[in-house]
């Protein structure tokens, strides 16, 4: 198979204060002495085991001069003797290509949706799974659109735990790792109700919301209750087409989320839609029904309004909505920082079963099988 030689190094000027690296897909980038020398991977100053950091980084020189650079393996490597050393050191163009300030992580493989684009790829069968290439396949399903239906599943909690566990661990919450939930008055959430759930994330007062949440469908003897899908990065897509301003609060702005009741008052507060450092979604956070009092002056509690309801009533129309009703053996899983999820009213007697799993244990699942 041939190599991918896009980031490979094919040239490079040995400076003062760093080494500037041309990368062979044009781009380029200045890495500062001290930098390179901390994330020196060779025997001395790095732990194979533990993947971890022998450097005494405080003790670096901060004037570090390289003494010889060379490009190895046609690209594959750079060679840097350092003034304090004199063994060789490499570094892979991949990991300086990855480190690079202006490298952003290829998002082709991300499908932004309404709910016509949904097609039946996103069900997946539950015996499949326990090979390498079907639990690849429910990552991918995951990763692309941000949801995923396991269908033929075991209708008991046994289900749940084995594709919980085959991503990353059962997370704990105030409902419990793994819990199961029917209509029920005495709970303080709305989720219990047998209401219309409008589209919503989960744990807007949690300040590490989960992740990934499963939902399996254990009976259904009922009329309604479809589940509901919204891909929460549609909305701000559109958003920041048709109104440049609103989606610039919504991005700014920390909306506190509150739950209280079963004996805590839990609050966080973020905006709905959040930035990385490089003004990159990286999460939706969307709870209408939890949301916290707070104040702002008079003219911006006017624009936020009107941001929260624009966000709003998208969420709410059929356009964006994918909908379902789940069936008994039927196991919902999705993204809790992408999409917006919500139920439909119902008469009868649903029962379902489920559990969160943490950000970074499908992170770590989806790098693994070489998806991030």
């Amino acid at each position: 198979m041939t190599k991918n030689r896009s980031n490979y190094v094919d040239k490079i000027e040995v400076l003062n204060e760093g080494l500037k690296v041309f990368f062979s897909n044009k781009s380029e980038d200045i890495f500062p002495n001290i930098w390179l020398r901390d994330h020196a991977k060779d025997e001395s100053n790095w732990d194979k085991r533990s993947n971890q950091r022998k450097t005494f980084t405080a003790k670096l020189n901060p004037n570090i001069k390289i003494k010889n650079a060379n490009i190895s393996k046609k690209g594959e490597y750079i060679d840097i003797i350092w003034s304090d050393a004199s063994n060789n050191i490499q570094y892979s163009s991949e990991f300086l290509y990855k480190n690079s300030v202006n490298y952003s992580h290829d998002k082709n493989q991300i499908k932004i949706w309404e709910n016509q684009e949904i097609k039946d790829d996103i069900f997946l069968n539950y015996k499949n799974l326990i090979s390498d290439k079907g639990f690849k396949n429910l990552l991918t399903t995951l990763h692309t659109f941000g949801f995923a239906v396991i269908t033929d599943c075991k209708r008991d909690i046994s289900s749940v735990e084995f594709v919980a566990k085959k991503i990353g661990y059962v997370r704990n919450s105030i409902f419990g790792g793994l819990w199961s939930f029917e209509s029920n008055a005495d709970m303080a959430d709305s989720a219990y109700t047998n209401e219309e759930l409008r589209p919503h994330t989960d744990s807007t007062y949690s300040n590490d919301a989960p992740g990934l949440q499963l939902l399996l469908c254990c009976e259904y003897d009922a009329k309604g209750g479809d589940s509901i899908m919204v891909d929460g990065l549609k909305i701000a897509e559109t958003i920041k087409a048709k109104n440049k301003d609103l989606y610039n609060v919504l991005t700014k702005i920390d909306v506190p989320g509150n739950y209280t009741g079963d004996g805590v008052i839990l609050e966080a507060k973020r905006p709905i839609i959040k930035l990385d450092d490089k003004n990159q979604i990286a999460q939706i956070s969307f709870n209408n029904y939890d949301r916290a009092p707070f104040r702002l002056n008079p003219k911006l509690t006017k624009i936020f309004y009107e941001a929260i309801s624009f966000f709003d009533n998208l969420a709410n129309s059929k356009q964006y909505q994918w909908r379902y009703i789940l069936k008994p053996g039927d196991l919902l899983i999705f993204n809790n920082w992408r999409v917006l999820h919500g139920r439909g009213s119902f008469i009868g007697k649903r029962k379902m079963k489920g559990c969160y799993l943490n950000k970074e244990d499908f992170d770590s699942s989806c790098k693994i099988n070489g998806l991030i």
